[in-house]
């Protein structure tokens, strides 16, 4: 095991052991597990001992220490930090949430979304992600690949819920790793980020047969807090679906209020649902029936105008993970390999470094 320095205490140290985790057999049988019970087969890793006792050795006399604005977590006192390690502790585990512990983990992170822009501002580094989907256990994978946060910094694009067969996974995960890294995990909105989409594509099914529709809709207050886009060092421009034609300042993004809903037409409903198109010029009606799709003279003609070099966006399976349009000013990445088990497709993400080279990753379908 490679030594980690004495500067990554507290906190860091913890969670920078997470990535040293071997990969868990989680193999999509929690959305069948009875409400109360544990699953039949238990995980008696180690490693995964070690590291919780760990982070509950340290405890919040560490947390409150200064390691940098990525490491610090929100808005909870000791009590609730060693609460959210061990619910963090029981999913690595494979042993269902509570209701109640899923309910505390959405106040929680309502306050991070909270404390936020509608538009996300922050700078590189920053590895950033497409649709999940449900697909939890190549969540996990990408996570041992790439590292867990708080040592790596993440931007997801939305699109956690819905397809696949554990949404609740996903979208848990990350909300307790935004809870407990504010700052080195940024999540934005997808079009399935919304009640009228995710009613319809699994996420309210799986929840009401596993808790309550009373927790679905708790899920979708959450999500009215969500970001919408975000902009990395001034030059890379991220959203779920696509560019607006109501799009002329970000000051536009910046001034959206929320908890807000998603309209069928306008800004917001454009960068959740938009697609570029290489075949048109300018812009024509989506397919979709929301959103627009849009040409590579109105992706150049954007950068351009609003001075960014790159759009990054998911919302599209593209085979290779990942795939480039206008002259590489935008690019789709797509995180969820084996999509729906009816492609092929591998998963992509972008790494971004400090002076924004971008490189993309590729995970193969397990």
């Amino acid at each position: 095991m490679q030594r980690i320095g004495h500067e990554a205490t507290g906190v860091r140290l913890a969670l920078a052991l997470l990535g040293r985790i071997p990969r868990l057999p989680l193999d999509a049988k929690l959305g069948v597990l009875p409400r109360s019970e544990e699953p039949a087969t238990k995980v008696n890793d180690r490693s995964v001992e070690l590291v919780f006792a760990a982070l509950q050795a340290i405890g919040a006399s560490a947390q409150f220490q200064d390691h940098g604005e990525w490491h610090q977590p929100v808005r909870i006192n000791e009590k609730e930090w060693r609460q959210f390690c061990y619910l963090m502790k029981k999913m690595l585990c494979n042993i269902q949430l509570s209701e109640e512990e899923i309910s505390l983990i959405l106040e929680k992170a309502q306050l991070a979304f909270q404390d936020e822009g509608t538009l996300l501002e922050f700078d590189a580094p920053v590895s950033i992600c497409g649709d999940i989907h449900g697909q939890y256990n190549d969540l996990l994978r990408l996570f041992g690949a790439l590292g867990w946060p708080p040592e790596k910094r993440y931007l997801f694009l939305g699109d956690y819920v819905d397809r696949g067969d554990n949404s609740i996974e996903v979208i848990s995960m990350l909300l307790l790793l935004k809870i407990l890294n504010p700052h080195a995990v940024y999540l934005l909105r997808g079009n399935h980020e919304t009640l009228a989409v995710n009613s319809v594509y699994g996420f309210l099914e799986e929840v009401r047969h596993r808790y309550s529709r009373d927790l679905y809709i708790k899920f979708n207050h959450l999500f009215n807090f969500l970001p919408v886009a975000g902009l990395i060092s001034g030059k890379i421009f991220c959203m779920h679906g696509g560019l607006s034609k109501d799009l002329e300042t970000f000051d536009q993004i910046r001034s959206i209020e929320r908890p807000v809903e998603i309209p069928l037409q306008g800004l917001l409903a454009d960068l959740l649902w938009s697609d570029p198109d290489r075949n048109i010029n300018g812009w024509e009606i989506s397919s979709r029936n929301v959103g627009y799709v849009f040409g590579e003279d109105v992706i150049l003609e954007f950068c351009e105008k609003m001075r960014i070099d790159l759009i990054v966006r998911a919302h599209q399976v593209v085979d290779p993970g990942y795939e480039f349009f206008a002259d590489a000013h935008l690019v789709t990445i797509f995180s969820a390999p084996n999509y729906c088990r009816q492609f092929s497709n591998l998963a992509g993400v972008l790494q971004v470094d400090g002076n924004l080279c971008c490189k993309i990753f590729q995970l193969k379908p397990k």
